[in-house]
C-alpha cells in the first residue's frame, strides 16, 4: 500500500474507443429522453397558462424562462453529444489519418462539459424560483379552511414548470457526468 500505484489502469486505444462510442450514445439517448419530457411539461405548462387572464405572478413567469433556455442548452447538449458520436465513429476508422486529436476530443469534451454546467445551473435556478414560488402559494392559504383566491392556488402550470426543470437537471447532469468521465479518460 506504500507504493503509489494507480488503482486502474489506462484505458488502451479500443477499450478507449468502445468506452468512448458507448458512452457518448447512452448519453445522447438519457439526454434527449429527458429533454422530451421536459418539452412536453414545458409545452402543457404554457398551453395551459390562461393567456387572456392576467397574473400576478411573475416568479411562474421568469420560471419558465428560465427553462425555455436551459432547454435551449439542452438541445445544443444533446446536438453535442451526436458530435460524441461521430467523433467515435472517427476513431474506429481503420486508417489512422481520419482519427481526431487527442486536442481534439479535449477541446469538444470541454465545449460539452461547460454547455451541461451552465445547463444544470440555469435548470437549478429554475427549479429553486417555480419550488419557491409554489411554496409561497402554499404557505399562504389558512390551514384547515376552504377559501378560493386565485392568485393562491397551485396550478398544473406550476407543478408542469417544476417537472421540466427538473427533469433538465437530470439531463444536464448526465451530460456532465458523462464528460467529465470521458475527459478524464482522455487526460490518462
Amino acid at each position: 500500500m506504500n507504493q503509489s500505484q494507480p488503482l486502474s489502469q489506462p484505458l488502451t486505444q479500443p477499450e478507449f474507443v468502445t468506452s468512448f462510442r458507448f458512452f457518448s450514445r447512452f448519453s445522447f439517448w438519457i439526454q434527449l429522453l429527458l429533454g422530451i419530457v421536459s418539452g412536453i411539461a414545458l409545452l402543457f405548462a404554457m398551453f395551459s397558462r390562461n393567456m387572456t387572464e392576467p397574473t400576478n405572478n411573475a416568479g411562474i413567469g421568469f420560471g419558465i424562462f428560465l427553462a425555455v433556455v436551459g432547454i435551449l442548452l439542452l438541445c445544443f447538449r444533446i446536438f453535442w453529444d451526436f458530435r460524441y458520436r461521430l467523433l467515435g465513429r472517427r476513431l474506429q476508422a481503420a486508417n489512422p489519418q481520419f482519427h481526431p486529436s487527442k486536442q481534439d476530443i479535449i477541446q469538444t469534451l470541454r465545449i460539452g462539459l461547460n454547455t451541461s454546467l451552465v445547463g444544470l445551473l440555469i435548470a437549478f435556478l429554475a427549479s429553486e424560483e417555480t419550488v419557491a414560488v409554489v411554496l409561497a402559494k402554499t404557505l399562504s392559504q389558512p390551514q384547515g379552511i376552504a377559501t378560493y383566491t386565485p392568485d393562491a392556488v397551485i396550478r398544473s402550470l406550476d407543478i408542469f414548470v417544476t417537472l421540466a426543470n427538473v427533469n433538465m437537471i437530470g439531463a444536464h447532469l448526465c451530460g456532465t457526468v458523462t464528460s467529465l468521465g470521458l475527459l478524464n479518460w482522455v487526460e490518462d
